[in-house]
C-alpha cells in the first residue's frame, strides 16, 4: 500500500506497516491552526466535495465495492493520530459516489497486525459459508501486515449485515509467502472460470502475482506479471479490470493499474497502468515496441581516458571515467559505449562536482542520461558544507550529553555515532556525535534539555534531521527554544535521515536567558530525531546541498535539474533548452550526499531538436499530478460501470501537509473508459456524473474572450470561489501558453492550469498556490501530453478548498494536485503568454458542500 520511507526498523516495521506506507517529508510548518470551536468541515483547508476523515490519517481507499444500494468506501486510517500508523480500515458509503456517510471503524489493528490495504466482494454463491445464500456475506481480503517480524500475508473478514460490524476469519492468513513485501490483494469474480481471481503485489520485486480460488480460502498461483513499465519505486494496490474500447463491447481489453513509489511521472507517488489481455491466467501487456531517442551531436560520452576540458573537485569522480561499476557497487547498466562519468569512487560517502567548460546554447534539447541516487537540487542550497563561526552549544562529541539533562528512554546515556540498530544511514553531522532518539526504534520516546545559556548573537544554527512532527502537533519531534519557560522558537526534520542546517534568527531576544530542548513524544513512522553541532553565531547557516543530480547552470544559477531514481541502470532525461538559446551556459555532475544511494552517474550528453524520453515519461498514467495515489476501482458497479478513486496525497510530503485535524482526501470518484488516442489505446477518466448535483444555481459564463499576452479576471456572481466546477474550451492563435488562473489572490497567490501550445502540454504550476515550503518537493509544475483538437483545447476544472483536479481533452491528460491558498484568494483569471489565445466558451460553477 506504500512503502514508507523510514527509518530502518521502522521501514521493517512500517513496510510491512506499510500496506501503503510512504512518508518522506519535509520542513517545519505547523499545521493549520484550527480554533477549539471551528465546527468539523469548515476548516481553512478543508475539502468541501472530497472525502476526508473528521479527524485523523487517512490513506489508500480499500474494499470499493457496491451493495444492496451502497458504495462502500473502506480506507486505510489510523484511529488514533494524525500521522501513519496503527493500520486500520475506515469506513463510509455514499448512495451517489459523491456525498458519504461515517460509519464506525471496520477492520482494527491489533496486538498481532496491522490492517493492510485489501479489497472487498460479495459471495452471492456463498462460497466461503459466511453467511447463507439469502443473505450473502460481504468479504473483506487485506494484507496482516503483522507486527512481530514484519511479515505480510492476505486475510479475510466477513461481515452479514452490509458491511456494518465485521469478524476476523480464524483461519487467517490464507495466502502466506513467507515474504515482507506481498500485499494490496484485489479480489473479483471471474465469470468464465467459475472462481475469484486475485491481483496482489509483489511490491519490492516490481510484480504482480495472479491467484484463482473456489472458496476465497484455498488459492492457487496461476501466473506473474512484470517487472515492465516504471520500476524506480515499490509497485502497490494493483487492480484489474476489463473495459470497452471506444464503447465497442465486441473490442474488450483489460486494464492493469500499478501504483508505484517513488518514481512516478511527477515525482514521488504515482497511478501507472497497463493495457493487454487477460485470459483467466496470465496478462499479457500490449507491445509498444522499443524506443529509439532522437539524434543529435553529442557533446561527452566519456569514451576517453580522462574528463577532457571537464574538470572535477572532490574524490567522488575518480581520475576519469568509469568503465560501469566501480570496487563496491552493484551492476551498472543502460550507459551507451565503455565510459560513463560515476560518482561512487570511495562508496557513497564521498563527494564532488564534475563541471563542463562553458558553451553557448544552440540547441533546443539537451538529452543525456542519469542513474544513481534520488537525491533532487534543491533551490537555495550552497556547496559549501563549512559551518558557522560562533559559540557551540553542543556538538555532542566526546561520549556523554555533558550538563544537558535527558528525561525518558530516547536519547540513551550517551550520544550517537551514527545510526542506530535498524536504522537507516544518517548522514550530514560533523565529528563523531549526534543526538539521535531511534534507540530501539520509533518506540521511544524523551527531552534533552540544555542549560541555561544568554543569547548573544543573532542566529541559532543547528544540523537537524529525523521525522518531521512539528512542535504543537500532538506528538512532536522538534527542537524548541525556550525563554522564559514558553516555546519561542521550533524546528523539525524532514522524514530524512540525512541532517541538514536549520537556523532561528534570534536578534529580537538578544540578553535574554534560553534553554534549548530537544522532543521526542513520536512513537509512531518517523517518530525520531536527530540533532548535531548547535551553535550560537551572527552568520546564518545554509542549507548544504545533499543532491545528486544533473544541473544546467545559466549565468552560474541552476536552471534545470535531474537526478537518478535510487537506480544503477541510467535512463534518459532531457532539459528544454530553449528559454536560453543564444546564452552561456554549464553542465554540473553533481555529488553532495554522503548517506544511502548518495551518489550520480552520467553519460551521453546529446544536443538535439527534440526531446528524449526516459522510461517514466514513456509509462502510461491514470494520473499526471503530484496528488493521485493507490487508486483502485469499485466491484458490481450498476451499469457495468467502472469507477475509480485514489488517494489525494504523495508520500513524498503526505505526512507534513498543514492539515488539522484530520490528514489527506480522496479524490473525486472518476468514471473510466479506454479510447483510442493517437493511434493508442489509452485510459481517460471523468468526473463521476453525480457530482453535477453540488452546482449551486446557474453558472457564470464567458465566451469569445481574447487575451494576448496578459491576464483578465473574470467577474461576476459565480466566477470566483473556493470550490469551483469549469468547463473551458480555448482557440489556439499564437500564444505559446494559456489557460486559467484559479485561486488567485492574496500576495499574488494563484494555481496556474495552461496549455503549452509549443510542448503540446496540459500543466498545472503550483509554485505560488499558497504554503508550500514543508517540502521542497511540493512546489514545482506538472505536465500532462495533450493534443489540441481541430485547433482546440477543451478543459474541466475541479477546484476545492486545498485541491485541484484537472480533466484535458476527453479525459485522456488528467492532473491532480493539492493546494493550500489563502482562503481570501478566490479570484479567476484567463490568460496567454506570447501572445494571442480566445477564450470560446467558460461555465463555471460554485459547488455546494456534501457535508453540509
Amino acid at each position: 500500500m506504500s512503502s514508507a520511507r523510514v527509518s530502518r526498523l521502522a521501514r521493517i516495521r512500517m513496510m510491512a506497516a506499510v500496506a501503503t506506507v510512504c512518508a518522506l517529508s519535509a520542513a517545519p510548518l505547523a499545521p493549520q491552526a484550527v480554533a477549539a470551536d471551528t465546527p468539523p468541515y469548515t476548516e481553512t483547508y478543508r475539502p468541501q466535495f472530497h472525502f476526508t476523515p473528521e479527524k485523523n490519517w487517512m490513506n489508500d481507499p480499500n474494499g470499493l465495492v457496491y451493495y444492496k444500494g451502497e458504495y462502500h468506501l473502506f480506507y486505510q486510517y489510523n484511529p488514533n493520530g494524525n500521522s501513519w500508523g496503527d493500520m486500520s480500515w475506515g469506513h463510509a458509503v455514499s448512495k451517489d459516489l459523491v456525498h458519504w456517510k461515517h460509519l464506525p471503524l471496520a477492520l482494527s489493528h491489533d496486538d498481532e497486525e496491522m490492517v493492510f490495504s485489501g479489497s472487498a466482494v460479495v459471495d452471492w454463491n456463498n462460497t466461503t459459508g459466511f453467511g447463507t445464500k439469502k443473505n450473502p456475506p460481504m468479504v473483506a481480503i487485506y494484507t496482516s501486515a503483522y507486527k512481530d517480524g514484519g511479515k505480510q500475508a492476505q486475510s479475510l473478514a466477513y461481515s452479514t449485515d452490509r458491511g456494518r460490524t465485521w469478524t476476523k476469519y480464524q483461519g487467517n492468513p490464507v495466502i502466506d509467502i513467507g515474504s515482507d513485501n506481498f500485499r494490496d490483494p484485489k479480489v473479483q469474480w471471474h465469470a468464465p472460470t467459475k472462481s475469484w481471481l486475485m491481483t496482489v503485489s509483489l511490491s519490492a520485486e516490481h510484480k504482480v502475482q495472479f491467484y484463482s480460488s473456489k472458496n476465497l480460502k484455498d488459492w492457487k498461483l496461476q501466473s506473474e506479471f512484470g517487472p515492465a513499465g516504471a520500476t524506480g519505486g515499490v509497485w502497490e494496490c494493483p487492480d484489474l479490470f476489463p473495459l470497452a474500447v471506444d464503447g465497442d463491447k465486441k473490442k474488450i481489453k483489460w486494464v492493469l493499474v500499478v501504483n508505484i513509489n517513488p518514481g512516478g511521472i511527477a515525482g514521488g507517488s504515482a497511478a501507472q497502468y497497463f493495457v493487454g489481455d487477460f485470459d483467466g491466467k496470465k496478462f499479457t501487456a500490449d507491445d509498444k515496441g522499443t524506443y529509439t531517442p532522437p539524434t543529435g551531436e553529442v557533446v561527452q560520452d566519456f569514451e576517453g581516458a580522462g574528463f577532457g576540458e571537464w574538470t572535477t573537485t572532490g574524490t567522488a569522480f575518480g581520475q576519469g571515467p568509469a568503465a560501469g561499476a566501480v570496487d563496491g557497487q552493484g551492476t551498472v547498466g543502460g550507459f551507451d559505449g565503455k565510459g560513463l562519468a560515476n560518482s561512487f569512487h570511495g562508496g557513497d560517502g564521498a563527494t564532488g562536482i564534475l563541471t563542463s567548460p562553458s558553451f553557448t546554447v544552440g540547441s533546443p534539447y539537451l538529452n543525456f542520461k542519469i542513474g544513481g541516487g534520488r537525491h533532487p537540487h534543491e533551490a537555495g542550497t550552497v556547496l559549501d558544507s563549512t559551518p558557522p563561526e560562533g559559540t557551540v552549544l553542543a556538538d555532542f562529541e566526546g561520549g556523554t550529553y555533558g550538563d544537558w539533562t535527558a528525561t525518558g528512554d530516547a536519547f540513551g546515556t550517551a550520544p550517537a555515532t551514527g545510526a542506530l540498530p535498524g536504522q537507516q544511514s544518517v548522514s550530514g553531522f560533523l565529528g563523531n556525535g549526534l543526538a539521535n532518539t531511534f534507540l530501539n526504534g520509533d518506540s521511544t520516546t524523551g527531552t534533552l534539555t540544555s542549560p541555561e545559556f544568554t543569547i548573544d548573537k543573532k542566529h541559532i544554527n543547528f544540523l537537524v534531521g529525523g521525522g518531521n512532527h512539528p512542535a504543537g502537533s500532538d506528538n512532536p519531534t522538534a527542537v524548541e527554544l525556550l525563554v522564559d519557560g514558553q516555546v519561542v522558537r521550533s524546528a523539525t526534520g524532514r522524514d530524512a535521515e540525512a541532517l541538514n542546517w536549520a537556523s532561528w534568527n534570534v536578534g529580537d531576544l538578544a540578553g535574554k536567558k534560553a534553554q534549548i530542548r530537544i522532543v521526542d513524544d513520536n512513537t509512531g513512522g518517523w517518530g525520531h530525531l536527530n540533532v548535531d553541532h548547535i551553535v550560537l553565531s551572527d552568520t546564518q547557516a545554509a542549507r548544504v546541498s545533499q543532491e545528486t543530480s544533473v544541473n544546467l547552470l545559466v549565468d552560474g544559477k541552476v536552471v534545470r535539474s535531474a537526478t537518478g531514481a535510487d537506480s544503477e541502470t541510467l535512463d534518459w532525461a532531457s532539459f528544454d533548452m530553449r528559454p536560453y538559446e543564444g546564452k552561456q551556459a554549464q553542465i554540473q555532475v553533481v555529488d553532495m550526499n554522503t548517506g544511502g544511494w548518495g551518489h550520480v552517474m552520467a553519460d551521453q550528453f546529446t544536443a538535439a531538436d527534440k526531446p528524449a524520453k526516459s522510461v517514466v515519461q514513456r509509462a502510461d498514467w491514470a494520473d499526471y499530478g503530484k496528488d493521485y495515489y493507490a487508486a483502485v476501482s469499485w466491484e458490481n458497479a450498476p451499469g457495468g460501470k467502472r469507477y475509480m478513486i485514489g488517494w489525494m496525497n504523495n508520500w513524498d510530503y503526505g505526512q507534513s501537509i498543514p492539515t488539522s485535524p484530520w490528514r489527506s482526501a480522496q479524490s473525486v470518484p472518476r468514471e473510466m473508459a479506454l479510447r483510442t488516442v493517437d493511434g493508442r489505446i489509452r485510459l481517460t477518466s471523468k468526473p463521476v456524473g453525480s457530482l453535477e448535483s453540488l452546482r449551486q444555481k446557474r453558472p457564470a459564463t464567458a465566451s469569445d474572450v481574447t487575451v494576448k499576452s496578459t491576464s483578465k479576471p473574470l467577474t461576476g456572481p459565480g466566477a470566483t470561489g473556493k470550490a469551483l466546477d469549469i468547463e473551458a474550451t480555448f482557440s489556439l492563435k499564437d500564444a505559446d501558453r494559456f489557460g486559467l488562473k484559479v485561486r488567485t489572490g492574496a500576495g499574488g497567490e494563484e494555481t496556474v492550469i495552461g496549455y503549452d501550445a509549443t510542448t503540446q502540454e496540459l500543466y498545472v504550476d503550483r509554485t505560488r498556490s499558497g504554503a508550500g515550503d514543508f517540502n521542497s518537493t511540493f512546489p514545482g509544475v506538472q505536465t500532462a501530453p495533450l493534443k489540441a483538437e481541430n485547433g482546440k483545447v477543451k478543459l474541466r476544472i475541479l477546484v476545492d478548498w486545498s485541491s485541484v483536479e484537472v480533466f484535458g481533452g476527453n479525459g485522456e491528460a488528467v492532473i491532480t494536485d493539492q493546494i493550500f491558498p489563502d482562503p481570501s484568494s478566490t479570484g479567476v483569471e484567463v490568460f496567454a503568454e506570447g501572445g494571442t489565445a480566445t477564450l470560446d466558451h467558460l461555465r463555471a460553477w460554485q459547488l455546494g458542500s456534501i457535508w453540509r
